[in-house]
């Protein structure tokens, strides 16, 4: 088979494997949100460099949640410096401007995105989180984090920080394909982290029907009545939730 056969073969494969692995995590962490949205908490999310791609997959989405907020600083993420939010990703320093932004509460959920899960702000956030009462999520690489000491004051991985532990299967380097070379390519982070994350917001739904809370979801802004269902979750989060507006 040539590259693009075989990256979607090594795709589809991870994905029926993670649903095998991790169904008692996403089902633990569909009711720990439920519970949170039951008690007016919210979903904060985060993650550095291409982390920060899971943070903002279930922000603002057609068929997502309206409770979602994404702790987002423009130093630790790609667009405006790739090399130098690899950098500051390792300066502590962050988290305490992150939680000074960002009110996150005891009783809220918060979902921390690392792969590698050993650089100092998302795990020093997730330690800082979970102390406080905060049901702390990660989503990481249990594969990569094994490979790799921490590289924190800590001494700590994301999966030791955390309540439930996501594990995206994914190798260490998360790459998936040898090329002929006998380089590897292909990650598989953000393709299995976001179908994690939406397979856990598609049960949150679930569980608020069947057990009767109510939970708001948005609407896709671009069908016909769409923008006018969203201006009212709009007016309803938009204190809660900085760039909602």
């Amino acid at each position: 088979m040539d590259a693009i056969e075989a990256y979607f073969t090594n795709l589809s494969r991870l994905l029926e494997k993670t649903l095998r692995s991790q169904r008692n995590a996403m089902e633990e962490s569909a009711r720990r949100i439920a519970n949170a949205i039951r008690n007016g908490g919210m979903v904060y999310t985060f993650g550095t460099g291409h982390g920060h791609l899971l943070a903002l997959e279930v922000f603002y989405r057609a068929g997502g949640l309206a409770c979602v907020c994404p702790m987002l600083e423009e130093a630790l993420m790609l667009h405006r410096s790739a090399a130098g939010s690899s950098l500051q990703e390792r300066d502590d320093r962050w988290v305490d401007i992150l939680l000074e932004k960002y009110p996150v509460a005891p009783g809220d959920v918060c979902i921390v995105a690392s792969n590698s899960g050993r650089n100092a702000v998302p795990v020093l956030l997730a330690q800082r989180l979970r102390a406080q009462g905060t049901c702390v999520i990660a989503l990481t690489s249990l594969a990569h984090s094994a490979a790799v000491a921490p590289r924190n004051r800590a001494g700590l991985r994301l999966y030791e920080t955390a309540d439930i532990v996501l594990d995206n299967g994914g190798t260490p380097g998360d790459a998936s394909f040898r090329a002929a070379d006998g380089s590897m390519v292909g990650p598989t982070s953000t393709a299995v982290g976001a179908a994690i994350l939406q397979a856990i917001v598609c049960r949150v739904k679930e569980l608020a029907l069947a057990e009767g809370f109510a939970a708001d979801f948005f609407q896709s802004s671009n069908m016909d009545g769409g923008d006018a269902w969203n201006a009212r979750l709009l007016e309803r989060y938009r204190a809660r939730v900085p760039g909602l507006a």
